[in-house]
């Protein structure tokens, strides 16, 4: 511990006992001074920056490392913060590491890209700003005033109404005072620099059907799911590759970063983790449509919170394996595994108390840790827990007794073969069964495991432990924190992750090769890709060139009004100015309808309409929301098009 640090503890009160006071009533007693941030540091999206050299921005601390789950689901709130307060809010990453793979700062610079984060971040490998403030576990946010002063601390998830009021509380007394700082943060994001030279974007788990010889991967991170031959031809593509939460046929539906899936060769599904929208989606093969059939779309809150379908609100689904009617569902956020019946769409806890650990014991008694991985040979349920490092197991028509074959503690990992007690995996996320085995993607060691589940032997299979993209003999073959695993012909198939390729590894030469992938589109990675929010796609128009604006017309929910006090920003690009162009316009407003001028030349061009928008309770306004929402308008100049246009942007709470 450092010199101050209790000094520090003392003067901070928590932030979750301050969201009923407002900030001029605060008694925090003697103000402590924010800690300086070291200055030999690595910095990604940002040069080096200082709490001095930020006088007049209010300042927010993430502490996360970016194994953990709850950092993940913080991230929706701190994006929601940064572009209420754009101009007077800067949100920090403390990226202090877990495990020992993510001290390595190009390791957190592919987590940022994969989450999308462009706000700056430091690699607090050696936990020096972490002991400054003393911070106990992930996620942990700290908020500093426009004079440095720190106003509290908390730790955990559902930040983001307690900081709003706060922030937005000393936003008032600082402008008040001319003592805060409204000019944006020149920063530099590392998505501006990425170049993926592949199809996929950090592909997650993939399943495989022995009988059609077909593949099923998650594209990840280009929202999609494809379905690929086993030499690598692309049969079909399903997802528009948009960020959405959308049913539909394989063109217009939408998936947030898909994880599991597996295949019910029976009725030619396909059901989906899409673990970002926190639901389950079920794909028809035959009719090619896209339908949710579990989860709300909004991430639950509650460990027991279960239901039937689309009323049921779920967390983090992350990997599934179907037995009969049953699907088993590795539920990350809340260390868990439940079950759904795919007939009565039920959906239950099967597993885990809902504590976080490593401990056996009767099914609802028993602790897991962050399951992201399951697999069955048809008796027993098997899963890696990430944050224990550990492999479990349950036996469906046996004792009622989570058992453990790789594991010990939350925090007791390496990368040690053998047997059980003594070996060791490093933060596993894909899990398979073959022939009598258990294959894990040993992830953060990057690595192929093999585990003898009757004498809990684990052995490398693929890999050095060095991440890279090296083909050739197995054990001296790279891989990059490979994620999903599956058997086709006798193959295994991988998805190398933070390489965005499908290696294959062949046990009968004892080669890895990478697979290529024909028939596919390279999609462009860009930052508009990661905006969070609702997205509405219109039908495609026929405009003239004698139109002269776009109208908006803004839909609120029932009850509520647009908050003149609140940040309001709408922004019109056309995707194609030198055919269809926007005028100058402004964001003055009449009766919730805005007019955007357009010159109309000729071919076509989409036109997007991004909006920011505070709104409040017409007879209750206090009761406030801050939303984002994107329209999207493919247009086409023809000569007998419409010579006005107008179209509207619906908020939903």
């Amino acid at each position: 511990m450092k010199p101050g640090g209790m000094a520090i503890v003392a003067g901070i009160i928590a932030i979750a006992t301050l969201v009923a006071i407002a900030v001029d009533d605060m008694n925090l007693g003697p103000k402590i001074r924010a800690p300086e941030f070291p200055r030999d540091v690595t910095w990604l999206n940002s040069g080096t920056l200082t709490i001095a050299g930020l006088k007049g921005k209010i300042l927010l601390l993430d502490f996360w490392t970016y194994c953990c789950i709850n950092c993940m689901h913080i991230i929706p709130d701190l994006k929601r913060l940064e572009t209420k307060y754009k101009d007077e809010l800067v949100v920090i990453g403390m990226h202090s590491a877990k495990f020992y793979n993510e001290k390595d700062t190009e390791n957190i610079r592919q987590a940022i890209l994969r989450y999308g984060i462009q706000h700056p971040v430091i690699n607090d490998r050696n936990f020096e700003v972490w002991q400054e403030y003393e911070a106990r576990a992930w996620p942990t946010v700290a908020l500093i005033d426009p004079d440095g002063y720190l106003v509290g601390v908390t730790t955990g998830e559902g930040i983001y109404e307690s900081l709003d009021r706060l922030i937005a509380g000393l936003v008032k007394d600082y402008d008040a005072r001319g003592a805060l700082n409204h000019q944006p943060l020149q920063i530099k994001p590392e998505i501006d620099n990425l170049t993926i030279d592949s199809q996929l974007a950090f592909p997650g788990k993939i399943v495989a059907d022995e009988k059609s010889g077909r593949l099923f991967i998650t594209d990840s991170n280009n929202n999609r799911i494809l379905i690929v031959a086993a030499n690598g031809e692309v049969i079909k593509v399903i997802g528009s590759g948009a960020i959405g939460f959308e049913d539909g046929d394989f063109s217009t539906a939408r998936f947030f970063h898909p994880q599991g899936l597996c295949y019910d060769a029976g009725n030619d599904l396909v059901y989906v983790a899409d673990t970002e929208n926190h639901a389950i989606r079920r794909v028809n093969l035959k009719s090619e449509r896209v339908e949710t059939i579990a989860g709300t779309g909004q991430q639950a809150r509650l460990y027991n919170e279960e239901g039937i379908g689309r009323q049921v609100a779920l967390n983090s689904p992350w990997d599934l394996i179907l037995i009969g009617d049953a699907l088993y569902i590795a539920m990350a956020g809340s260390h868990q595994i439940w079950i759904l019946d795919t007939k009565t769409l039920e959906a239950r806890v099967f597993v885990g108390s809902g504590r976080e650990n490593i401990i056996d014991g009767p099914r609802k008694v028993a602790a897991l840790a962050q399951p992201s991985g399951i697999t069955t040979d048809g008796q027993y349920l098997y899963w890696v827990d990430s944050e224990a490092s550990g492999v479990r197991r349950f036996r469906l028509n046996g004792p009622d007794a989570v058992e453990t074959i790789i594991g010990v503690g939350l925090f007791d990992f390496g990368d040690i073969d053998g047997r059980y007690p003594q070996a060791r995996l490093q933060h596993p996320i894909g899990i398979t069964w073959h022939n009598g085995f258990i294959y894990v993607a040993d992830t953060y060691n990057h690595k192929i495991k093999r585990i003898d589940p009757q004498s809990k032997e684990a052995i490398t299979v693929v890999g050095t432990g060095k991440h890279g993209h090296i083909d050739g003999p197995a054990l001296s073959a790279e891989l990059y924190e490979p994620n999903g695993l599956c058997f086709l012909g006798g193959k295994m198939y991988i998805t190398n992750t933070n390489n965005h390729r499908i290696r294959v590894y062949d046990s009968t030469t004892n080669m890895v090769s990478t697979l290529k992938l024909g028939g596919l589109e390279r999609p462009s990675v860009t930052a508009k890709d990661l905006f969070i929010g609702e997205i509405k796609r219109l039908p495609p128009v026929e405009i003239s060139k004698s139109i002269k604006s776009l109208t908006l017309k803004i839909e609120l929910p029932a009850g509520m009004k647009i908050n003149p006090q609140a940040p309001f920003r709408l922004e019109v690009v056309s995707s194609n100015p030198a055919a269809i162009a926007i005028g100058k316009y402004d964001n003055s407003f009449y009766e919730n309808t805005i007019i955007i001028p357009i010159f109309a030349k000729s071919r076509e061009a989409v036109l997007n309409a991004n909006l920011d928008i505070g709104y409040c309770g017409i007879r209750n306004e206090s009761l406030c929301y801050f939303r984002q929402a994107r329209l999207e308008i493919p247009a086409r100049v023809t000569k007998n098009g419409q010579k006005t246009l107008v179209a509207e942007i619906k908020v939903t709470n």
